[in-house]
């Protein structure tokens, strides 16, 4: 599946982004506790030079607490990052991070300038709600669809704290193929853009392989399903979702089933870990060397044959 889902008020945020990012004094990322790498933003890394940034797993409690916490040690090994998690209804957790931030950047005198401080995340993280907490009022508007905030805005915080709020936003090009679909499954992406079933398929078969007791449990199914078209006709026949002639409505499978990982009704699940993220980039390093290996082979044939 490829997902190019890059609208125009995108493109214009990331320009910003970029532009103010080296003026900040620390940044915030808030991820996706279920899926840290898949979430992230990868011009933070190329653009931060020494700038601490504070990674916020946000959705906690809907994430498997081991692999949670096999993030955040995989996360603060990378220079100037502390990685914290954060739940809903937790303000005081959502305070610490200020704390956490004066920490970062003991250095710096907020008597004499404010503490600039740039918040990110990708659509539908939680990221508004977190800005409202730290703002003790509504200052972002909040919402369960992606790309709610649409322009910048900057948020003066107690303490002389600058928050410079950005729209949230996918980058052009998904890499590797899976997290686009570990996006699409968390709700990160418009469903008027994704292939619903083909998204569940992929849910689907991640489910019976890494969380099968999960999903077997959850649905009522007594025998193990092969895979994951397998576990949707499963549930279909469970369910009695069933189209004209008795197909399986697999349209109606794929609805339930997203909607029940994203809301928690099939228990704390997390889509990545640090291993599986480090094997997938092998993976495509590997692909790519393959391909550059493979032009020069073209090139070198095509400048053969004109000698000849």
């Amino acid at each position: 599946m490829a997902i190019n889902w890059f609208p125009g008020h995108m493109h214009k945020a990331r320009k910003e982004i970029k532009k103010i990012m080296p003026q900040m004094d620390l940044i915030i990322e808030v991820l996706d506790a279920r899926l840290p790498f898949s979430s992230e933003n990868p011009l933070v890394p190329n653009l931060r030079g020494d700038t601490p940034v504070i990674k916020v797993l946000n959705k906690r409690d809907l994430a498997d607490p081991a692999i949670t916490a096999q993030w955040q040690q995989y996360l603060e090994q990378e220079r100037g990052v502390r990685a914290i998690t954060l739940t809903h209804n937790q303000r005081q957790e959502a305070l610490d991070i200020l704390r956490l931030a004066g920490e970062m950047t003991a250095g710096h005198d907020r008597q004499k300038s404010a503490l600039r401080v740039m918040i990110l995340g990708i659509p539908n993280v939680g990221k508004s709600t977190l800005i409202n907490t730290l703002a003790g009022r509504p200052v972002a508007k909040t919402g369960n669809e992606p790309a709610v905030t649409k322009a910048q805005q900057v948020i003066k915080l107690p303490d002389n704290v600058l928050l410079y709020d950005t729209p949230g936003f996918l980058w052009p090009k998904l890499s590797p193929e899976a997290c686009g679909y570990r996006l699409a499954v968390s709700g990160a992406i418009r469903s008027a853009v994704i292939d619903f079933e083909d998204v569940a398929l992929f849910a689907a078969d991640y489910l019976l392989q890494t969380y099968p007791q999960v999903v077997t449990e959850r649905y009522g199914i007594e025998r193990m399903p092969a895979d994951g078209v397998a576990l949707m006709d499963a549930i279909a026949e469970r369910r009695r979702f069933f189209a004209r002639g008795g197909i399986p409505d697999l349209h109606k499978v794929a609805e339930v089933l997203l909607n029940e990982f994203r809301t928690g009704k099939l228990g704390a699940i997390s889509l990545e870990t640090p291993a599986m993220v480090e094997a997938e980039a092998r993976e495509l390093s590997a692909q790519q060397d393959s391909r550059e290996a493979a032009k020069r082979n073209r090139r070198q044939d095509t400048g053969s044959q004109r000698q000849t």
